[in-house]
């Protein structure tokens, strides 16, 4: 059972380039790209470690899946509190490969720093997320979603629970998803919309 602490008031923030990507320090000769926040929040959390190029599409100004800047700005988010980045979530509306015409929005991460845990933080990302679409399911970019997807570890019982919270349902296992981690294996959970 998951112990519920006080809830702590977030904002949230837009994810761009200049809070994605830091400066580029000179350090004994070497210049390093320093991805700052985001990157900070899933090494913290998440047990995957995401490629630069990862990072790069999400604040690209021409993206691969060519969602507009407003669009991609409410999918993709974090979650301040008194200034902090504490939490972030990142989804993207992807094609469902079986079903011509319609789409998903897709989680890639949702993570909050362990301090903040079970305050509500990834509830507020969550709801968030679920309410810009329920406010904007017509609008043409979301009018073909019909659910919202992500991969969950099999082993990562919090998240599982959490997410069928709001109401997702574990659908498939999927075996050796994940590369390198233990166990390599998944559940996908998915939530439908329509």
């Amino acid at each position: 059972m998951i112990k519920s602490k006080k809830t702590l008031p977030v904002e949230f923030g837009i994810i761009n380039a200049d809070n994605v990507e830091q400066a580029i320090f000179y350090l004994a000769f070497h210049i390093q790209l320093l991805w700052q926040q985001l990157k900070k929040i899933n090494q913290a959390c998440l047990p995957i470690a995401y490629a630069p190029s990862f990072y790069q599409e999400l604040v690209s100004k021409n993206p691969k899946d060519g969602a507009s800047m407003e669009l991609r700005q409410n999918l993709s988010k974090f979650a301040y509190w008194n200034g902090f980045a504490v939490g972030a979530i990142c989804s993207k509306v992807e094609a469902i490969k079986d079903c011509p015409g319609r789409s998903r929005i897709y989680i890639m991460t949702l993570a909050t720093l362990a301090p903040y845990r079970n305050r509500g933080i990834g509830s507020a990302l969550l709801d968030s997320l679920i309410s810009y679409y329920e406010s904007h399911a017509t609008d043409t970019a979301l009018s073909t979603v019909d659910e919202i997807m992500l991969h969950v570890q099999t082993s990562n019982e919090d998240a599982i629970k959490f997410y069928e919270q709001f109401g997702f349902e574990r659908e498939e296992f999927v075996e050796g998803y994940y590369k390198r981690i233990d166990p390599p294996d998944c559940f996908v959970l998915r939530k439908k919309l329509r």
